[in-house]
């Protein structure tokens, strides 16, 4: 019989079989594995195959010893384990099957329970009380059963012991089940923390809602480290969790701060309608259906609208959602998205952005002032300071300047808008010039590095919507004709806000309408505004969900939203 081989170079105990070709790396194995045979071996490659010597095969033999004893303690091991896991399953099982004979049953004794809300308990501390909620955390320790209830307003830290968390529910109860507490509200002792200050010390409770375990489990379907197409379709899920949570409850607080910020400076607000017949920022982004056989789109803004209310209600404002068929799949771009959108009459430029940065300061300063929503500022975002006023105004002339200072250049186009390429296929980048629209990255670079909010403004009119007004006197010695439009930029984020003031001249609209190739007829209302006693107006739209990624330092606006709806994803529901 051929000998067993060992290299002790390139031979292997784990993957050899002592062959010539696959031989092994150690004399103890290969004796360990082979007792009864004879070997040869050899140190690398370079050298021939020798019997070991008598030396050799008695060092071998302890080692080969030593691997039988370390098998022989695994085995033991194993087996001990595998004693211990049955002893504890058939432990388990039996308490399982005792804890089916109890009952638990609300003591008539004890005072009655005030049913309240998690938010709303603070005044009841000492006192007993009843609530329900969703299982947010679950800790067994020994004969102590800890869970964190969620209801939406708030979370509460329960402990369960003694019988109540001998129960066959408490000893099966899993993440995401909906029960119903009762028992005494306690403060939590020095040194110890829990949501609220304070615990609930359960005497009774019963499930209302089971959650399935094992496979189907909910951290298993989600957790922190779910892909993000995932996430997204299970955003029904996500919106359990602490994060998701927060921001909806900002978004909440945020749209309550700017409807006291507006009505304070005699706003009111009004429902436009979503379902319209006329464009307002072109008609390549326009969601169109069929309404009753004739065409209708869904709105891309509420602006028109707005100015009608001008002369019977004063200034006013909307929040309402918006429609953009932009096939963009930035991380600040939404096919729907909540649009607060405000017209002011009598006004100059200046005013307009005055009045902007007014709203937007007192609005923060509101959420910052309540503690509740600074709360969740400071929870999603740390470090977050109120934007310092005034905010910094650049035109449009003067931040190409300064791009091309900071040598921030652009990718170069064709006349057809395709992106040039060099010999190597990377785009050809090219400085900015005047009637250049400045790009997304480049405009959010320039934010960044300036650090704070800036008001851009007066750009080309061919930029810009066909209703806003023209500068005085631009264009007049046959350069570019620049418009009274701004948009307020953040750092982080760029633009949330964009404004103008609008054309008040029934005459210079009408050629407007000319210049774009709308037909007037069906803006007859519009139109009405200028001929029936016009006025100086302007008015802005900001993005909501845009804002709230600014200011809870979201990386994307889908965060924003509840169900954010964008090019690859229509519902998360479906």
């Amino acid at each position: 019989m051929a000998p067993i081989h060992v290299d002790e170079s390139a031979g292997s105990d784990e993957t050899g079989k002592g062959t010539p070709e696959q031989p092994y790396q150690t004399l103890a194995f290969a004796l360990y594995s082979h007792p009864e045979e004879k070997f040869v071996i050899r140190k690398d490659a370079a050298g021939t195959y020798e019997e070991p010597t008598q030396s050799a095969l008695k060092k071998a033999k302890k080692g080969a010893d030593g691997i039988e004893k370390k098998r022989k303690k695994a085995e033991e091991l194993a087996e001990r384990e595998a004693k211990e896991k049955a002893e504890a399953r058939e432990r388990k099982e039996k308490r399982l099957e005792e804890s089916k004979k109890i009952v638990l049953q609300e003591d008539p004794s004890l005072p009655a329970a005030i049913k309240s809300k998690i938010g709303n308990l603070t005044p009841l501390r000492s006192k007993r009380i009843r609530t329900s909620g969703w299982v947010h955390r679950l800790r067994d320790q020994k004969e102590i059963i800890f869970v964190v209830l969620r209801d939406g307003t708030g979370y509460l830290q329960c402990v369960l012991s003694g019988q109540v968390a001998q129960t066959y529910e408490a000893l099966t109860l899993t993440l995401e089940s909906t029960i119903e507490v009762v028992g005494t509200l306690k403060t939590v002792p020095e040194g110890q923390t829990a949501p609220g200050g304070h615990e609930l010390v359960v005497d009774y409770w019963k499930v209302l809602g089971a959650s399935p375990g094992g496979e189907d489990a909910f951290t298993n379907r989600l957790n922190e480290k779910s892909d993000p197409s995932i996430q997204a379709d299970l955003r029904h899920l996500v919106l359990r969790g602490e994060t998701a949570s927060a921001v909806l409850k900002l978004r909440a607080a945020l749209l309550n701060a700017f409807r006291q910020s507006l009505i304070s400076h005699d706003l009111l607000e009004v429902t436009p309608p979503c379902l319209v017949q006329t464009q307002v920022e072109g008609g390549a982004t326009l969601f169109k259906l069929d309404y009753y056989g004739q065409p209708a789109f869904l709105t891309q803004s509420s602006q028109l609208y707005l100015e009608t209310c001008l002369p019977s209600l004063g200034d006013v404002f909307c929040v309402q959602e918006s429609f953009r068929a932009e096939n963009s799949h930035t991380r600040r771009h939404l096919s729907e998205y909540t649009h607060l959108e405000a017209e002011l009459a009598f006004i100059t430029f200046d005013d307009l952005m005055d009045h902007i940065e007014a709203v937007i300061c007192e609005t923060v300063d509101k959420l910052l002032q309540d503690p509740a929503s600074a709360a969740l500022i400071k929870q999603l975002n740390p470090t977050f300071t109120a934007p310092e006023r005034p905010f910094l105004r650049l035109s449009y002339v003067d931040a190409i300047k300064w791009l091309n200072e900071h040598d921030i250049k652009h990718e170069a186009e064709d006349a057809q808008g395709n992106v040039i390429k060099d010999e190597q296929g990377n785009p050809v980048m090219v400085e900015h010039k005047v009637g250049d629209d400045i790009a997304e990255a480049a405009e959010r670079r320039m934010t960044d590095i300036l650090g704070r909010p800036v008001f851009l403004y007066g750009f080309p009119a061919e930029l810009k919507a066909f209703y806003m007004k023209k500068m005085p006197k631009s264009g007049a010695d046959g350069g570019p004709t620049f418009t009274e439009s701004c948009d307020l930029l953040m750092p982080g984020v760029g633009e949330i806000v964009g404004g103008s003031m609008r054309i008040a001249d029934e005459h210079e609209l009408l050629a407007a309408y000319k210049r774009e190739g709308i037909d007037p007829a069906p803006y007859y209302w519009f139109t009405d505004q200028r001929k029936y006693g016009t006025c100086e107006h302007g008015g802005y739209g900001l993005g909501v969900e845009r804002f709230l990624a600014w200011l809870a330092k979201r990386y994307t606006v889908r965060e924003c939203s509840l169900y954010p709806r964008y090019v690859t994803l229509l519902a998360a529901e479906r």
